[in-house]
């Protein structure tokens, strides 16, 4: 499996959204990260489609989750970001080549297929289970309980001196 940097940029983008007291305006959210604008503006615009993020226009605009953190998983980002397509799709290796196998004999997938379809199911499973809540979580485990209120502060627009 293999996801797209978008991913990381918008998972990130929603852990620090549950410290925002208002919208956040994407702009805000690349300077906090260091990363280019229009880019996540696009990941926050994915998100916003997918109804993880909903979209404030006006000057106090911005980006705010939707719904409780505890109720968006990392999997529903993947989905909004990367899409929902498998991992791994088969193209049927098996019927080609001198010695292919028959189509009508073909009336299961092979293991390759079946193995590869149960790895996508296992890693979509455990992403299913955890939640912007529990990263949070983990955010403030790893960083300390200061840091996701700080970011909160910071990401405020009323914040003088930030430099936006």
């Amino acid at each position: 499996m293999k996801l797209s940097g978008g991913v990381e940029w918008a998972l990130h983008c929603c852990v620090v959204l549950t410290a925002a007291t208002e919208p956040v305006p994407a702009a805000r959210l690349a300077r906090l990260h260091d990363v280019s604008p229009s880019y996540l503006a696009k990941q926050m615009q994915a998100l916003s489609r997918a109804g993880l993020v909903t979209s404030v226009q006006g000057k106090t605009g911005g980006y705010a989750l939707t719904r409780a953190a505890s109720e968006i998983t990392v999997l529903d980002v993947v989905h909004a970001v990367d899409g929902a397509s498998p991992a791994f799709v088969c193209t049927e290796i098996r019927q080609r080549g001198p010695l292919g196998t028959p189509p009508q004999d073909c009336t299961k997938p092979c293991a390759i297929a079946r193995v590869m379809t149960a790895a996508d199911a296992a890693w979509r499973a455990s992403l299913q289970q955890v939640s912007i809540a529990d990263l949070v979580g983990s955010v403030e485990q790893d960083s300390g309980p200061e840091a996701l209120p700080a970011i909160g502060a910071w990401l405020n627009p009323s914040n003088p001196g930030d430099g936006t």
